[in-house]
């Protein structure tokens, strides 16, 4: 016996059966067509006095078709493909389909009697509804009775296609059918164990599919239905949420997944920070031992043995540039400025490791997440907590070379924000003066050389926290000459308060309203 497959697909087996189930609403009237999304069309059927709900759909993974007992909602803007097909098909009358024999496509004719002119008769007009079900190329396409494309749910251009699919065009085949019938390999597997093709017995196997037939020879448990529609729509109820479910845990874990190494990353960094801070004791007394020593140093001295408060020796190095009294205000500086990092430092380790745990806990409560309604609740609490970086839709014309062929780099900060740099003077330029808005904060290195630094506020910047910005400074540092310095000074304000003198030099910019981070590089 072969091994049990994973899944049960959507062969041409299964079409040529749901085409069976078409045959009762041969003759039917056309009552209504809906499109709840971007892949499917349900159209109504009225026959024998009774009706049906149709379901083709497109989708690169869950393409199909079959009918359904639940009317589906209608998107709030009717799309062009639902309204071509309402325009030409609604009220008209199914007279036909067909399948081509051993492939996923099917082919739907529809009659209908259109008045072109007032007071003309009205004259019947026949179009075709073709099916294409085969994966990611699935397609549904409107023809004409000339073979002229009217519509589609998916247009192809000449340029990703050697069969394109565009309005007015001659509709031909797909190419890969013009072979001989072929039969899928799970079909090949089933018949091989001792499965039979006829007579039908439409069965469900829970996480594996549907069929037309009994699937127990292949070792897998099957759940009889009154047909192959119903077995159809009940594992497409369970599936397409299954795998919804999948794909958002998987994109959360992921993006989480970076804002947790964001968070350690910025927790070691400070807690080295913090350690620095330790030294302003020492720092405090060098200092102290360097203006009591020094009156006797030879002028260029490099370095000054002393002895500490307790007796140790000491060997200081000094800046041979500086006299006695400028080394010691160096060390007294440094201490100054460790003293005050301390609260600052202390603070940010203990916000940061708190929030770090929250995003851990609930990394593993998504983990364990099954139902797709709880991840959405979970992606909301993300969402609202600034740990997600939300997509951007993509535009109707996409640039080959993104800010005018500019040197734009685009980083994902803490906190979901987007942080945009220049990688040289002329980017600098158009980022400050062409990119950034308003009220986007803008950093650089005060007193030197840097990449300009935009950070994306969406017209909020107090939202943004201190994080964020000791985030985007340090991408200031380290794209200027600076990076090697120590603690380096960098200034930021909003983009409304910089400048570009007249007549400057490319990247110079004048700026007010500033404040300042110390970034140790």
């Amino acid at each position: 016996m072969a091994a049990p497959p994973q899944k049960i697909p959507f062969d041409s087996f299964v079409l040529e059966a749901i085409v069976r189930e078409f045959e009762p609403f041969i003759g039917g009237k056309v009552q209504g067509i809906r499109q709840p999304n971007d892949f499917d069309i349900a159209i109504s059927l009225y026959a024998g006095g009774k009706e049906a709900m149709l379901l083709l759909s497109c989708h690169p993974i869950f393409f199909r078709a079959h009918f359904i007992t639940r009317r589906p909602a209608n998107q709030p803007q009717p799309p062009q493909f639902v309204n071509a097909l309402r325009a030409r098909i609604e009220g008209g009358r199914l007279v036909s389909t067909r399948q081509i024999p051993g492939e996923r496509l099917v082919e739907l004719q529809f009659v209908s009697f259109k008045a072109e002119e007032e007071g003309v008769a009205p004259k019947e007009h026949l179009h075709s509804l073709i099916a294409e079900l085969m994966g990611k190329h699935s397609n549904l396409i409107l023809v004409d009775e000339k073979a002229k494309v009217v519509a589609a749910a998916k247009w192809v251009g000449a340029s990703k296609s050697s069969r394109p699919i565009l309005s007015g065009g001659a509709y031909v085949l797909p190419p890969v059918l013009s072979g001989p019938p072929k039969r899928s390999k799970f079909l090949t597997e089933l018949l091989e164990s001792g499965g039979r093709m006829e007579p039908l017995f439409p069965v469900i196997s829970p996480g594996h599919g549907a069929y037309p037939v009994r699937v127990s020879p292949l070792g897998l448990p099957e759940h009889p239905r009154e047909s192959v529609s119903i077995a159809l729509e009940q594992h497409y109820q369970q599936a397409i949420p299954a795998h919804e479910a999948d794909s958002l845990r998987h994109s959360l874990l992921a993006q989480l997944d970076r804002v947790i190494l964001a968070r350690e990353t910025a927790l070691s960094d400070l807690r080295q920070a913090e350690a620095a801070s330790k030294k302003a004791g020492q720092w405090q007394r060098w200092g102290e031992l360097i203006l009591a020593y020094g009156a006797s140093l030879p002028e260029g001295a490099a370095t000054l043995q002393a002895w500490d408060y307790d007796g140790t020796e000491l060997l200081i190095k000094l800046d041979p540039e500086l006299d006695f009294k400028g080394n010691a205000n160096a060390q007294f500086e440094k201490a100054k400025k460790a003293k005050a990092r301390v609260g600052l430092v202390h603070d940010q380790i203990e916000r940061l490791s708190t929030e770090l745990g929250s995003v851990q806990v609930l990394r593993e409560t998504i983990a364990s997440a099954e139902r797709l309604d709880r991840l959405q609740e979970l992606r909301d609490e993300a969402r609202k907590r600034r740990w997600l970086t939300e997509q951007r839709l993509p535009t109707a014309v996409k640039e080959d070379r993104p800010y005018a062929g500019h040197r734009i780099r685009e980083l994902a900060g803490p906190g979901g924000y987007t942080i945009l740099y220049g990688e040289n003077s002329e980017s600098n330029d158009y980022l400050t003066m062409r990119v950034a808005k308003p009220n986007d904060w803008w950093l650089h290195i005060r007193g030197g050389t840097s990449a300009h630094v935009i950070i994306q506020t969406r017209n909020q910047p107090d939202k943004v926290q201190r994080e964020t910005l000791q985030y985007a400074a340090k991408i200031a540092v380290l794209n200027s000459p600076s990076k090697h310095a120590g603690y380096v000074p960098v200034d930021y304000t909003l983009k409304k308060y910089v400048r570009k003198p007249k007549g400057a030099a490319k990247g110079a910019a004048l700026y007010t309203h500033e404040k300042t981070l110390h970034v140790e590089s």
